[in-house]
């Protein structure tokens, strides 16, 4: 599982996922000493690129580049239909509000669980990216993980076994954790999650994604 500090690197240098470009951006939005890692990390990107060896670039190499970050470059939602405003989206981070009022407007949203709600986000990632809305005292399902998964929260909070989670904060799982995080009291949390592999429930939950085969 890489640090999460390590990324602040690969988005400074435009080499991060998608996916998890939004998960730094919107905590940077959040926390000013994540602002400041990423500023850091983008100042020394900066002085890197300044101080390599100039190359001389074969001809139309510039124009080869541009198209190339055109089409890895996720498009910038357009404005969702008056219908798509989701009650509670307009106090998310601009970025992340854009990404799920097109979703909402796209898709809508799934039932998770009694009291939780899930919002898959396309933003050209090669990781599930998706934003929850959990309820005061709503569970999700107890499981573990195929791989990673780095949970923010937005807005509101949560708790499991391993502490409590604000707005701010991020929670980082592997294959080797289990745990079931409960909607703190008082305001409802909104979680953006991105994982790079999907969940696996325990218990009854378990039994039936294993029949299901998913």
């Amino acid at each position: 599982m890489p640090r999460y500090s390590e990324f602040y690197s690969a988005y400074a240098a435009g080499r991060l996922d998608p996916g998890f470009a939004l998960l730094v951006e919107t905590q940077g939005a959040l926390r000013a000493d994540v602002r400041e890692a990423v500023a850091a990390s983008e100042s020394i990107a900066g002085a890197l690129l300044e101080t390599s060896d100039v190359v001389e670039l074969t001809p139309g190499a510039a124009d080869r580049a541009l198209a190339l970050i055109d089409a890895l470059a996720p498009d910038t939602p357009s404005a969702p239909p008056p219908q798509a405003l989701d009650d509670g989206l307009e106090i998310l981070p601009d970025q992340l509000r854009d990404f799920a009022l097109a979703a909402a407007a796209a898709r809508g949203w799934k039932m998770a669980a009694p009291g939780i709600r899930r919002l898959s986000l396309d933003v050209g990632s090669e990781a599930e990216v998706e934003l929850y809305k959990i309820q005061p005292g709503a569970a999700v399902p107890r499981h573990t993980h195929a791989g990673s998964e780095y949970t923010l929260v937005v807005t509101g909070g949560f708790s499991d076994a391993s502490g409590n989670y604000g707005p701010g904060d991020l929670a980082v799982k592997g294959p080797d954790d289990t745990h079931q995080p409960i909607g703190d009291p008082g305001e409802v949390c909104y979680a953006l999650a991105v994982r790079d592999g999907g969940l696996r429930f325990t218990g009854v939950m378990g039994v039936i994604q294993r029949l299901l085969g998913a």
